[in-house]
């Protein structure tokens, strides 16, 4: 598995890539930088990357799980429920590809503030 490294200017965090189409889009594009928006507990951003929704898409996800959300051309981290969620369950606003997983707890990704800068490398 491919790592990256996502870093704000208070903290930073490794994530593994998968094998898919989505992951490799993702790595080739790297560096990226944005600001974090928070949406619940998820912090997604824009890429330069433009795909279209994957054939195994979905909306919901996974604590840690990284996704490219196509509607948005972002980068996503679920970490907790979001405005979209039945339960305490992450749920994505509409199907996203699955790409990755972080490797950091949920309150510690609670920590970033929307507008945070954000970045993105290969680790």
């Amino acid at each position: 598995m491919t790592k990256i490294r996502i870093s704000t200017d208070r903290q930073s965090f490794t994530a593994a890539l998968d094998e898919s189409d989505t992951a490799a889009a993702i790595l080739a594009s790297l560096p990226i930088e944005g600001r974090a928006n928070v949406w619940g507990d998820e912090i997604y951003f824009r890429t330069p990357v433009s795909l279209k929704a994957a054939a195994d898409a979905r909306a919901d996800v996974e604590v840690g799980d990284l996704a490219y959300w196509p509607p948005g051309n972002a980068f996503c981290i679920f970490f907790g429920a979001t405005p979209a969620s039945h339960a305490d369950e992450p749920r994505a606003a509409s199907p996203v590809n699955l790409f990755g997983r972080i490797d950091a707890a949920p309150e510690e990704l609670r920590a970033i503030p929307d507008g945070c800068p954000i970045r993105i490398e290969a680790a």
